[in-house]
Formats: C-alpha cells, structure tokens, sequence
C-alpha cells in the first residue's frame, strides 16, 4: 500500500527508541563486564551481538533521518510552488481535503474545508496528474458561478483540474518558516 505523502514521516518511534535505549544499557552491562574481566567467549558474543544491533538501529536511524530530510525538501518546493501559484494568480483560495471518498476515473467525491470561512462541504474533484490524499491543502482558482458573495452555498462544489492551481502538505510549521531558514536554492 501506498504512504500518504502529505504526512511528515515519523523520525522516531516507541519501539526504535526503546530498542535504542535497551542497546546502550547493553553497551554499559558490556564494558562493565569488561572491566571485572569476564571470559573473553562472553565478551566476544557480547561484543557481536551489540555491534550487530548497533549496526542495524544505526541503518534504521539514518534511513528515517534520510526519509524525513527529503520529505521535507519536497514539502519546501510545494509550498515554494504553492505560493508562487498564488502570487500570479488574481483570485484564489485555500481549500484543505479532509477526505477522499469515492475514486472514479474521472475524479474523486471528496470532503473539503474552505479555509478562509471554515466551511466544510462534499465536492466532486477532476482527475489531477498526481494522487489526492487527505490533508492536502490544495489551492484553486474559485468558479464564481458557484460560489459567490451573497449566494448560499452549494450542496456539492464540482473542482474542475484547470481550476487547481496548485497543492502542498498541510504542514504549518514548515509554511511558517523565515525564507532564511529555508534551504539556500529555495530563496
């Protein structure tokens, strides 16, 4: 199955931090053994099965630090692309996918929040090039034959794909970041 791209990889969970601990408790119980001059097959074994696991929690920590690194220089290009998208267009405005209903070939049911006036309605979405996934922000040019000021708002809002100018993850503490923080080809 897929992973949902919108949503920041965890970089550590109970189970690889309680292996990580369990593994330098065995790190002291060795060199403990070492220093009362327990036999040497002890120590040997010892120092084997820590180095293996060292090595393993090791392969883990780097790959999820590699995996969340790279999340998040994707989600800073988004977001770069997301407000450029919003600068050149004239009107638009921010909807958030709380989710995806139905698949169909030519588009999704979907649930979207209207984050401007916190409007939560069903809308039908066109098929997009990439994938729709619950907690994408995705920001579109709104039709105002169907949603206007002054109009009640209509039971299903129908997105047409011209219409979506752009989408990025949720993920408000990396949009709130300073442009200096941000990785240097980024700004």
């Amino acid at each position: 199955m897929t992973k949902n791209p919108v949503i920041r990889p965890k970089l550590a969970t109970p189970a690889l931090a309680l292996a990580s601990v369990v593994s330098l408790i065995a790190l002291a119980y060795l060199v403990a053994a070492l220093i009362r001059g327990a036999s040497v097959e002890i120590l040997i074994a010892g120092g084997l099965a820590f180095f293996m696991a060292a090595g393993v929690l090791c392969a883990v920590w780097l790959g999820r630090v590699r995996q969340r690194r790279s999340w998040n220089e994707d989600a800073e290009l988004k977001w770069h692309n997301f407000d450029n998208a919003r600068s050149r267009h004239r009107t638009t405005t921010e909807i958030t996918v709380l989710s995806v209903d139905a698949l169909e070939p030519t588009g999704s049911w979907i649930t979207i929040n209207w984050n401007r006036f916190d409007h939560t309605q069903r809308a039908w979405i066109e098929a997009l090039p990439d994938p729709i996934w619950p907690g994408s922000i995705v920001l579109l040019s709104p039709d105002p034959a169907q949603v206007s000021p002054g109009k009640p708002w209509p039971p299903t809002y129908y997105i047409r794909a011209v219409d979506c100018l752009a989408c990025a993850p949720k993920d408000l503490l990396l949009r709130a970041l300073p442009a200096a923080k941000r990785s240097p080809r980024l700004r």
